[in-house]
């Protein structure tokens, strides 16, 4: 009995820390065609925020020839991506690092690529300039910056669901919400990076692809 219970420790152990996001499921084609034309054909990503690790995952999965560096902030996520990745077995998928967007001193000192998923409208705005910050320091000329989720852009009417989404954010913490893209241009701008694509993705969420002048 000891010896079956102890097989089942590690089993049980993966349960409770691995975590799952429903809306990975539904996005991570979609964003996996867009990352096929703006990945570098060779080198590393550097995923910031990973959350669950479900996408670092599906993309080390899809782009073999890329080197994936997960990493988060929270140490729960952490744990949940290196369950998620333990359980792949990924050559190229690396152990998930510890990152704070809003903080100096990345623990990543050079990328090839980095990409930020859902992880702008649920931080403060701090995040999102030490996001660029970071990414100034760690990529080259014309590498990429690529970010997910829902945004507000000037002139257009904004959808009731996001509308919806960016009113409980606020609820759960008044630092966070939906950005204009205006914004994000002119904080890009800042760190040397201009906006060289514009993708309109499912459920109203948008892929913004920002590269280093």
């Amino acid at each position: 009995m000891a010896g079956r219970a102890g097989a089942a420790g590690p089993r049980a152990r993966a349960l409770v820390l691995k975590r799952h996001a429903p809306a990975t499921a539904r996005n991570s084609a979609a964003i996996a065609a867009v990352l096929a034309k703006e990945l570098p054909l060779a080198g590393q990503v550097l995923e910031v925020a990973s959350g669950t690790g479900e996408h670092a995952v599906y993309f080390a999965r899809a782009f073999p020839q890329l080197k994936w560096q997960p990493s988060d902030a929270d140490i729960t996520a952490l744990a949940s991506i290196a369950e998620w990745a333990a359980e792949a077995r990924l050559e190229n998928l690396c152990e998930p690092l510890h990152l704070d967007a809003s903080a100096p001193g990345w623990p990543v000192d050079r990328a090839d690529a980095v990409l930020c998923i859902n992880m702008v409208h649920i931080s403060p705005w701090q995040a999102t300039k030490g996001l660029f910050a970071g990414a100034a320091a760690s990529l080259g000329k014309n590498a990429p910056i690529i970010l997910y989720g829902p945004y507000r852009e000037e002139g257009l009417p904004t959808a009731a669901s996001n509308e919806a989404f960016d009113a409980d954010l606020r609820s759960r913490d008044p630092r966070w919400g939906l950005r204009q893209v205006k914004d994000m241009d002119r904080v890009a701008g800042q760190h040397g990076f201009f906006r060289a694509a514009r993708y309109q993705m499912p459920a109203n969420n948008l892929t913004l692809v920002y590269r280093r002048s």
